[in-house]
């Protein structure tokens, strides 16, 4: 089979072929915080499902590696750093595509307030100030000024982005698989005390759960695995654009099932599902089931290094999550989709820099805003991020089929890899969304109540509705984009 065509795209004046198929892994793992993420998700996964928290981890890693296949598909043909939005635009028009670019900026723009909070809690934590980790403004000033820093990184180019994040990401990688590990000896040996649990395959079966059960898991889990999307957004940035960044995609997304899959069931094995002590059903362990078995498992110096794991994944999250909205950012002004300012690119750093600026000033105020009036409803909008993100993935794995619609059934493999799989990965996406706006409605779903409904419905659909009154502002302003006239024409890919 022929190769396919890629299409040109505008050439942005970011630095070209600054990465390898390693670098811009390590910019998308590190962009989904594994560490992180699995301190704040897994204890309410848990509580969700019990014992079946590894098999919701496998579950959502089948549609999540449908859209990574529609990812690559796409940017095969079109590499370019707007992706949702590029790709969005292209398949159904302007206005669907700018509202997939909006979605990717809100979901940045919640986990960074969020990431930069968690980094400062477990700094303090890991220099034993475990007063300061508890007052509000110690960690909200400490959170601000690690917004500051790593949007200067980001800022400063690429490369040092680079080099930074594979040093993150070899620290969190190994400090994770070595208390896993750990954690499954004491187990399988006898030594891990009376509350251990003894591992099972049935954890990997998902079975006796409702549908409300399998969403809210699901949608916890797209938190757990997202940010892997980040790969593409350096794509022009990328050795082999056309090709490496989508490669990069799917092989993060099986690098994390992995971890996230042995860290479940070294976590459930050692601590048990009991109501007390260090037992996954103790609601006081439920923000973090991870750190608290650091002492039990490896004595002080595995506690340490675990807080500091999760610190450096959450100020590594913070840097990469900057990357991939300030590009999209750029590429809607180059299409005309925005103003024309977010198109400026450094001179010397060549990286956007009025969108990095603007990138992490957003981050900076919704940060400060949710911390002075509502540290609940900063909480919720991490709850509420699924939202958001199952919004713009789904419009990129249906932009997926729409977009090759006309060569769809030339091969095999065009069904399998641009129709089946997108459209599979799509309609879960849809899925999760609906069931769990529906759920998250509740009064009792978060910690927030706003006007009567639940607060993470409120922030999470909320914050995608903003997008309506500035994108008409934007059409207003540039009508030549929302006429379609500034986006390259469609073509007929092979």
């Amino acid at each position: 089979m022929a190769a396919p065509t890629v299409e040109r795209v505008p050439d942005k004046g970011l630095r070209s072929d600054s990465l390898g198929l390693l670098g811009n892994m390590a910019i998308g793992l590190s962009s989904t915080a594994p560490a992180y993420s699995l301190a704040a998700t897994l204890g309410y996964v848990v509580a969700t499902v019990h014992d079946k928290a590894p098999a919701m981890f496998a579950l959502a890693f089948i549609p999540m590696l449908m859209v990574a296949v529609a990812y690559r598909e796409l940017a095969d043909v079109v590499p370019d750093c707007g992706t949702t939005f590029t790709w969005g635009s292209k398949a159904f028009g302007p206005w669907v595509g700018w509202m997939g670019g909006w979605g990717l900026a809100v979901s940045a723009i919640i986990v960074l307030a969020n990431v930069a909070e968690i980094s400062g809690v477990y700094l303090f934590r890991f220099l034993g100030m475990p007063g300061l980790a508890d007052s509000r403004w110690p960690v909200t000033l400490l959170g601000c000024a690690l917004i500051v820093a790593m949007t200067w990184v980001s800022y400063r180019g690429i490369i040092v982005s680079e080099r930074m994040q594979n040093v993150l990401m070899a620290i969190q990688f190994a400090v994770l698989v070595i208390a896993a590990v750990a954690a499954l000896v004491l187990v399988y040996t006898g030594h891990a005390g009376e509350q251990a649990a003894t591992p099972s395959w049935s954890w990997m079966v998902p079975s006796g759960l409702d549908a409300s059960q399998v969403a809210a898991a699901v949608i916890l889990c797209i938190f757990l695995y997202w940010g892997w999307d980040a790969c593409l957004a350096v794509g022009e940035e990328t050795k082999g654009s056309a090709t490496t960044p989508g490669r990069a995609a799917v092989l993060s997304t099986v690098v994390l099932l992995g971890t996230y899959v042995l860290v479940a069931f070294a976590v459930q094995a050692y601590a048990g599902f009991g109501t007390t002590g260090i037992g996954l059903n103790n609601p006081e362990n439920r923000d973090d089931v991870l750190t608290v078995l650091g002492e039990p498992v490896g004595g002080a110096v595995l506690a340490a290094l675990l807080l500091l794991t999760v610190a450096l994944s959450a100020l590594s999250s913070t840097q990469s999550t900057v990357l991939p909205t300030a590009r999209g950012t750029l590429a809607m002004a180059v299409y005309k989709a925005v103003p024309d300012r977010f198109a400026r690119v450094h001179p010397r750093y060549l990286t956007p820099s009025f969108g990095t600026l603007v990138m992490g000033a957003s981050a900076l105020l919704f940060y400060l805003t949710l911390s002075v009036f509502s540290r609940n409803a900063l909480e919720d909008s991490i709850t509420s991020l699924g939202l958001a993100v199952a919004f713009y993935y789904a419009i990129t794995a249906f932009a997926c089929v729409w977009f090759f619609r006309r060569t769809l059934f030339s091969s095999l493999r065009n069904v399998v890899l641009r129709l089946v799989f997108p459209l599979l990965g799509g309609a879960t996406m849809v899925w999760a969304f609906a069931q769990s706006a529906v759920d998250m409605v509740s009064v009792d779903y978060g910690e927030t109540v706003i006007g009567g409904i639940g607060g993470v419905f409120v922030l999470g659909v909320g914050m995608l509705v903003l997008g309506l009154p500035l994108m008409i502002a934007c059409a207003v302003h540039r009508p030549a984009f929302f006429r379609g006239e500034t986006l390259p024409r469609e073509t007929a890919p092979d």
